[in-house]
């Protein structure tokens, strides 16, 4: 990782042109938003209670917490009638941090009623080609001196798929062993979005979290990742709007957490309240940080912020 050297005065002012590159990328993905009739919201940062998942872990703030996602309260303008919506803002994490990772990030994050997950990476595809057109970028980025092809259409590559292709083991035999996420860092990662960008979808249903589980096909759930590079940058699905079954889901989350003595949440009632009320929707997080990495070809994710925590 980079860290300040010497001057911080000097430290700074090299970013520059990167500050830049990433102040314009958000501006043109805002009003790429707007022109298409989104309303930017905005919601609490701390919190009293997040969504109890068993590997993200939240950063205590008194006796409530930072939040690690603007979901729950987004969810719960969905349900209250706000049909498009997006927010950029500032999430936190406890124990991420690394090339990639950072204990405090920024993120993109909208839903759109009506709307499952075949529509969203539509969506997304559509929107992420318009901004990187404003930034001059029409047919591709270049990274690690490679060109990736942004034209339409993407690849849509289903994890099944990904894991016979790639992987030693398949997807199932992945969970059953407990390591389906090393195996898909390890092994299926590196292949994705190499050429042109990649939506892997259709993840295993004991990965679902608050996703729908899909009708035709009740072992996975309509779950996307978008990787460019070979390094992930959004998570999208079709909305779980079953209150019960979400609450069974956040149960067994909670029990996990308490098998690694992780901290106890309060359950979200408000939000499990307001999930009775929440039409069909879609809705997406995309990792600013990390698409401003690939813009400015590079593999540390210190680079593109002004104030990496261990400047401060």
């Amino acid at each position: 990782m980079s860290t300040p050297k010497q001057d911080d005065h000097f430290y700074l002012a090299r970013k520059s042109q990167t500050m830049h590159l990433r102040a314009g990328f958000i501006q043109g993905l805002r009003d790429l938003f707007i022109e298409r009739r989104f309303l930017e919201v905005e919601t609490p940062v701390r919190i009293p209670a997040p969504a109890p998942e068993e590997y993200i872990e939240a950063i205590a703030s008194g006796d409530w917490f930072l939040q690690t996602s603007p979901e729950l309260c987004m969810k719960r303008l969905l349900a209250a009638g706000y049909p498009r919506i997006f927010q950029f803002c500032k999430c936190f994490r406890a124990g991420e941090r690394g090339g990639r990772h950072l204990p405090e990030f920024t993120m993109l994050e909208w839903y759109v009623a009506g709307f499952d997950y075949t529509q969203l990476m539509d969506q997304c595809e559509d929107l992420l080609i318009a901004a990187l057109k404003k930034m001059g970028l029409n047919e591709h980025i270049v990274r690690q001196n490679k060109k990736i092809s942004i034209e339409s259409p993407w690849e849509k590559l289903a994890v099944a798929d990904a894991f016979l292709k790639y992987a030693p083991v398949s997807a199932q035999e992945a969970l059953c062993q407990q390591r389906f996420d090393e195996i898909l860092v390890e092994y299926v990662e590196p292949h994705l979005g190499g050429e042109r960008p990649t939506f892997l979808y259709d993840y295993p249903a004991p990965l679902a979290t608050l996703a729908r589980i899909k009708k035709s096909d009740p072992t996975v759930a309509e779950r996307f990742e978008l990787y460019i590079g070979g390094m992930e940058l959004a998570n999208g699905f079709s909305e779980l709007t079953d209150a019960g079954e979400q609450r069974r889901r956040f149960a067994e989350a909670s029990e996990a957490r308490a098998a690694k003595q992780w901290a106890s949440y309060a359950m979200p009632e408000k939000f499990l309240a307001a999930l009775k009320h929440m039409p069909p929707s879609a809705g997406i997080a995309l990792g600013i940080d990390r698409l401003i990495m690939l813009l400015a070809d590079t593999d540390v994710i210190d680079d593109v912020i002004a104030f990496p925590p261990e400047s401060l």
